[in-house]
């Protein structure tokens, strides 16, 4: 057990509920950020004291980082396409510094930042990349990559300066309580309902975010002050991961693979409709950008470093698809 108090951002949201709970498990007293307008039903059964408040209000994260002496930063705003990329920039950058400026001057002791495996360069060969894999301009498609990135550059700059942080980066969570959900989960949702005929030739890394949330919590008891560790599970072609569903659900895979280039005046279209009426595109022109390469990644040094075991892909869908179907995502 621990005498630990931490602040939790985002705590209402996918991983940063699985980091909640996972620290309420080691004995952590927590205390979560929550904006006014936040959905906390996946807080709601937790033993958290709430904290109202928003990282772009300075006076709120203030009053929510008294007498804490952990702060764990997983709140984002993680959309693949935004009207406005300024908000995003906002939320993700400025919010950033101005809640680790804040836990600076608190005096907290230890902080865990969820950074992202978007921050990451890619492998040249198409291998899996790792925490030294160098970042290059056509590496950062989006806005959400751009921000994260940029989000990351400030805290290494502060760690430089004194700021006791210990950088963590994800690879595609899944799992239980993805509510909003993130495009990973829209996919595996979109799979499990029958309505994926067909997907193009790229992959991922996927992970069980009780993992991601299990190494956090092994990143601030054992990580090494400044530096990153990714919290990855496997490797998989999009085909090999639709194959998966299909089995776990009883339904037919998609059989037909898509090249990009047609797809284009899709994702245009797709763009516009959002635009006017203000819901969230299937595809959009970074996707397809993304799409032309494989996103894989080792978690090599996590493992040697902080001890993380995450576990197969296989129970990660398996309960992302249970719980999806017991929320009437899928039916």
């Amino acid at each position: 057990m621990t005498n630990e108090n931490s602040l939790v951002t985002g705590a209402t949201g996918f991983v940063g509920s699985a980091v909640a709970r996972t620290l309420i498990a080691a004995g952590h007293g927590v205390r979560v950020l929550v904006r006014p307008t936040s959905d906390r039903s996946n807080v709601a059964d937790l033993p958290v004291e709430i904290a109202v408040g928003s990282l772009e209000d300075r006076e709120s994260l203030d009053r929510a980082l008294a007498g804490c002496t952990a702060l764990f930063h997983v709140a984002a705003d993680y959309r693949l396409w935004v009207p406005d990329p300024a908000a995003m920039m906002e939320s993700n950058v400025a919010g950033t510094e101005r809640i680790m400026k804040a836990a600076a001057e608190a005096g907290v002791r230890r902080i865990v930042y969820t950074s992202s495996v978007a921050t990451l360069g890619r492998h040249p060969g198409g291998g899996s990349a790792d925490e030294t894999t160098p970042t290059r301009e056509a590496d950062i498609i989006g806005p959400y990559k751009r921000s994260k990135f940029e989000a990351e550059e400030r805290v290494r700059a502060m760690i430089a300066a004194g700021l006791p942080a210990v950088i963590v980066n994800p690879a595609a969570p899944i799992g239980p309580r993805d509510i909003k959900p993130t495009p990973t989960g829209r996919m595996i949702v979109q799979a499990a309902s029958g309505r994926l005929p067909a997907f193009v030739d790229t992959g991922l890394n996927v992970v069980h975010v009780d993992d991601v949330a299990a190494g956090h919590l092994m990143a601030f008891e054992r990580g090494r002050i400044g530096e990153r560790y990714i919290l990855g599970g496997e490797n998989l072609a999009l085909a090999d991961i639709l194959g998966k569903i299909a089995s776990l659900t009883g339904r037919k895979a998609p059989r037909l693979r898509l090249p990009t280039a047609p797809l284009l005046p899709i994702a245009i279209a797709g763009e516009i409709a959002a635009r006017l009426f203000g819901i969230e595109p299937m595809l959009t022109r970074d996707t397809l950008r993304m799409a032309k390469k494989r996103m894989y990644f080792s978690s090599g040094k996590a493992e040697a470093e902080l001890g993380y075991r995450p576990r197969p892909a296989d129970e990660a869908l398996a309960d992302a698809i249970a719980w999806f179907r017991s929320a009437g995502y899928v039916r």
